[in-house]
Formats: structure tokens, sequence, C-alpha cells
């Protein structure tokens, strides 16, 4: 996938990611942190507005064969750079908030926010990529849930309720991470096996490819909901 993608470009975007959102939560002042949050949201929003809104209808008035050549030189691109731009987002907010003090009594919060995203996450991939029985997912879906368990079973007794904007900001994350790494992954994924086999069909390439363009829309709609969020909770109001 690398190697479609152009080997630069992916481990540049891998590469930044790592090292923007470690300086940020470590060394950084909290204008760069918020900088950094606030940048990788807004590319990670932007894009999945832009291939729902924009090239979702253009795309869907091609042939299957130019609709599969389109999808071709994109999705290796958009499966490096949307993920690392959801994480940067979502662990840049996380720890921002904690920072700002936004987020009082996140432990328990966050183990159960583990545990919801991770378990129906590696279930969805593992039904959408046909691997269930594959023993190297066997053994991630089996460590990483008792491992998300093990720390909602930990940290329960100390629950209390936080600030209902985080309560809300977390449904809406979860919302997009299932959708983005239970459903448009795979079908990246997906895309990139029919690409690479002996005999490529455009049909197969063009539908998942304009299935992921329409949830990226609608992952960019969720995304908007969770900016007026965000903007709630910093200003406290509109």
């Amino acid at each position: 996938m690398a190697e479609r993608a152009n080997p630069a470009f992916a481990g540049g975007i891998v590469g930044v990611s790592v090292v923007a959102l470690a300086y940020a939560v470590t060394v950084g002042t909290v204008q760069t942190h918020t900088f950094v949050h606030v940048m990788a949201g807004l590319l990670w929003t932007g894009t999945d507005l832009f291939l729902g809104a924009i090239l979702g209808p253009v795309i869907g008035g091609l042939s299957e064969e130019q609709s599969a050549a389109v999808f071709e030189r994109l999705t290796p691109k958009t499966a490096f750079f949307l993920p690392w731009m959801a994480l940067v987002t979502i662990a840049g907010g996380i720890t921002l908030a904690q920072r700002l003090g936004m987020f009082p009594n996140a432990e328990p919060w966050l183990a159960l926010f583990t545990a919801v995203n991770l378990i129906p996450v590696l279930l969805l991939l593992g039904w959408r990529l046909n691997a269930w029985s594959d023993r190297r997912w066997q053994v991630t879906f089996a460590v990483a849930t008792a491992g998300s368990l093990a720390w909602v079973a930990t940290t329960i007794g100390q629950f209390q309720m936080t600030t209902p904007a985080i309560v809300v900001a977390l449904v809406l994350v979860t919302i997009l991470s299932v959708q983005g790494f239970g459903f448009l992954m795979p079908g990246e994924v997906r895309m990139y096996f029919e690409m690479i086999s002996e005999d490529p069909d455009p049909g197969i390439i063009s539908a998942i490819g304009q299935q992921n363009a329409k949830l990226g829309g609608v992952q960019g709609l969720f995304q908007l909901a969770l900016i007026l969020d965000m903007v709630y909770l910093r200003y406290g109001g509109f």
C-alpha cells in the first residue's frame, strides 16, 4: 500500500503525525498542543467533506473503469492520510482537554471509551476482511478485549460524571472511530487487494470506492457536530 501511495508520502504522513503529537503532548505549550489538534481536525474534516460532497458526485458520473482508475490513485493515499489525521485529532483532543482541566474523572471514562471503540472496530475488521478464522486476528482481538475490559474493571469503582460536553464528544468520536476504522479502512484494504489481484475488477473497486466516499461525507457531518460541541466546551455557549 505504501508503495502505491508513494513511500515518501506514506512515511511523511506517519512521521510528521507521530512527531507533532508527541511534541504537543510532552513538551509543547498549550498553544502548540491546540494548533496540532485543531489542524489535524481541520484536515480530517475537510478531506471527508470533500470526498462526500464534491468527489463522490463527480465519481458517480463516471464509468466503472474511470471511477476505478481514480480510486486506484486516491485510495492508497487516503488509507494513510485519514487514519493518522483521525488519530492525531482524537488523541490530541483528549490530552488537551485533560491538560486544560476540562475532563474531570477522566480515567474510568477513557477505559470505557477504549473498550467501546476497540471491540466493535476489531469485530467489524474481522467481518469485513473475512478474518475471524485468522489466528492473527483472533490473538489481536483476545488481547485487546481482555486488556480493555481489565482496564474498565480496575477503574469502574472510581466512575463519576464528567463534563456533559465531554460525554457528547466521546459518543461522537466513538461513532467516527467505528465508521472510520470498522468500515472505511477495511473498504480501502479490500480495494487494495482487488487492485493487486491478477485480474482486477473495476466494478468492485468503483463500488467500494463510491461507498467509502458517501460514508466519508457522513463522517464529515459528524465531525461538524463534534466541532460544534468543542466550541461549546471551550467557550461555554454560543
